[in-house]
């Protein structure tokens, strides 16, 4: 046993080379520099006349501070572990192998996180990402489905520390959603979740069909960088056509029920976005630019378009085969991306937010594509 005590050790002490090297890709000097430049900033008088822009400062701040936190607490955990492995060899304790192991385990996962955030190098990789979700073919079985997916994302995201805003919401007709739109603000949260762009595939027992019969749904996942600089993405006016409508569905507390709603469709590409969630007006026509600007940046991104003009009206097929990711929940249970190959067996864990390895997966193939 304590041979393994030994071998353990060996690992840790490699492990701070590894260190040293995230550290640097990182780039966590010129971070702790940019926080002290920005903190100055936000002490100085008159910082919060202009509200937008501080806020922005703020966030960066936030921003900047977590990664150096992650960071702080992945060589912490080092230095515990080789404390934990020197005092197990001098007592001769063996007890203490299960928690060095587990110990071990979190901390390689960590910094597995860690070192994929350093290849999130693309143009809008640390952006925000704003998510939608339609519901495919059949009904109410699709439509419980995608609310499901909704739930999933907002769970990933809220075990991440990441904010999210509600854009758009429209009610299914018995049960689940038709579609939605949220924002997921916080650093590389586009970098991260533009993996989950595509078709996501559920084979379960219908809960909505009295026979008991297997059913297979489909729903599909739009992933966009927030565009928070109007110039990098223009929109001409001559471009948009605005419709304004009455809220539609049950909505609850989601929807508001006057004729604030907007719906704005982009000529040159067929792209319709829609809001309904806000009271005001404005702030729906906001809602919609913002989801406009994030969609035509998305595609010029995955098109390798040099510009905007260059965009046509692409259409994701919500079907099979089209499919990125299966969740099957009967006669087993498994989740399996069909691009990386990976898969998880523990389907309430993937439902809940637990969809890391398939981001890392993809991240990962992804960079072994442009090595």
């Amino acid at each position: 046993m304590m041979i393994e005590f030994d071998e353990y050790k060996g690992k840790i002490n490699g492990l701070k080379q590894q260190l040293d090297d995230l550290g640097e890709a990182l780039k966590l000097e010129a971070a702790h520099r940019e926080i002290d430049e920005l903190e100055e900033r936000s002490g100085q008088e008159g910082f919060w006349n202009d509200p937008a822009q501080s806020q922005k400062v703020l966030q960066r701040i936030k921003q900047l501070k977590t990664k150096c936190e992650k960071y702080d607490r992945l060589v912490a955990s080092r230095d515990d572990m080789l404390t934990l492995c020197e005092m197990a060899m001098e007592e001769d304790d063996e007890s203490l192998l299960p928690e060095l192991q587990e110990e071990f385990a979190a901390f390689e996962s960590g910094l597995e996180e860690m070192r994929l955030s350093t290849l999130l190098t693309g143009e809008y990789d640390a952006n925000n990402a704003i998510l939608t979700f339609h519901a495919g073919a059949g009904g109410t079985e699709a439509q419980d489905w995608t609310q499901m997916l909704y739930r999933m994302y907002n769970m990933w995201a809220d075990r991440h520390g990441y904010k999210v805003t509600l854009l758009d919401w429209q009610d299914g007709e018995e049960a689940g959603i038709k579609s939605a739109t949220i924002k997921v603000e916080g650093e590389n949260a586009y970098g991260f979740l533009k993996s989950e762009h595509g078709v996501h595939r559920l084979v379960r027992i219908s809960p909505f069909d009295s026979s008991g019969r297997r059913h297979t749904s489909f729903s599909a996942v739009e992933v966009m960088p927030e565009i928070e600089d109007a110039g990098e993405v223009e929109l001409r006016d001559e471009d948009i056509k605005m419709d304004v409508f009455r809220s539609s569905g049950a909505g609850g507390q989601k929807v508001n029920k006057t004729s604030s709603a907007v719906r704005l469709t982009h000529i040159p590409t067929g792209i319709v976005v829609s809001s309904q969630v806000e009271r005001s007006h404005f702030q729906n026509l906001e809602n919609c630019r913002q989801m406009l600007r994030a969609r035509l940046a998305e595609i010029k991104e995955r098109e390798h378009l040099e510009r905007i003009e260059d965009i046509k009206g692409v259409q994701m097929k919500i079907e099979w085969g089209s499919q990125i990711r299966s969740y099957v929940f009967m006669p087993y249970t498994l989740a399996k991306d069909t691009r990386t190959g990976y898969e998880n067996g523990n389907i309430q864990n993937v439902m809940d937010g637990d969809i890391d390895g398939f981001i890392n997966a993809y991240l990962s193939m992804k960079a072994g594509e442009q090595a």
